[in-house]
C-alpha cells in the first residue's frame, strides 16, 4: 500500500472540503474522532460479527471494504491535522483475537488517542486499524484501490452538495 499516496489524496480532499465549508482554521479533530467512531461501528454492523442472535451473514466483501475505507479516510485525515504520518509496519497476528474482540481493542484505542492525542497513540490506532482489514481479509491492494475509488466519490459528492 502506497501510504504516501493515500495521505496526500486525503490532504487534498480535506483542504477541498475546508474551502467548500468555509471551515478555515478550524479544529476538527474531535469531529474527525466521532466520525471515525461511527464509520467503525458501520463497519462492524455490515460485518454483523457481533449479532449472535442472527443467521444473516455479513454484507458482501465489497460493501464491507467500502466501509472500511471510511475508517482509513478519517485516521489520516486525523494524521493530517496533528501531523502524524501513519507508517505501515509489519502487522502481527494475534491468535486470541477475533472480530469482535478487535472492534471493542479499537475502540479503546481510539479513545485512548482521544484522550492524549499524540503519535503513539496514533500509531497504535493505525496499526490495530489495519490489522482488523488483515481480519477481514483485505490485502494492501484491496485496501489502496478501494480507497482511491471512494475518494473520487467523495469529491463527486463535494460537487453534489452533500
Amino acid at each position: 500500500m502506497n501510504i504516501g499516496k493515500l495521505f496526500d489524496m486525503q490532504a487534498a480532499l480535506d483542504e477541498h472540503i475546508q474551502a467548500k465549508h468555509e471551515l478555515g482554521a478550524e479544529n476538527l479533530v474531535e469531529r474527525k474522532i466521532l466520525a471515525l467512531l461511527v464509520e467503525l461501528g458501520e463497519l462492524a454492523n455490515e460485518t454483523r460479527c457481533f449479532k449472535f442472535w442472527s443467521l444473516k451473514g455479513p454484507a458482501e466483501k465489497e460493501t464491507v471494504l467500502a466501509e472500511y475505507v471510511d475508517g482509513i479516510h478519517f485516521i489520516l485525515s486525523l494524521g493530517i491535522d496533528l501531523g502524524f504520518v501513519p507508517e505501515i509496519q509489519a502487522v502481527r497476528k494475534k491468535q486470541e483475537s477475533d472480530l469482535t474482540t478487535q472492534f471493542i481493542a479499537i475502540y479503546g484505542y481510539i479513545s485512548e488517542f482521544r484522550t492524549v492525542l499524540n503519535e503513539a497513540a496514533f500509531q497504535k490506532v493505525f496499526r490495530e486499524y489495519l490489522y482488523l482489514g488483515e481480519m477481514l481479509g483485505f490485502s494492501a491492494v484491496d485496501v489502496e484501490q478501494a480507497y482511491v475509488s471512494k475518494n473520487e466519490v467523495n469529491y463527486e459528492r463535494q460537487k453534489q452538495g452533500y
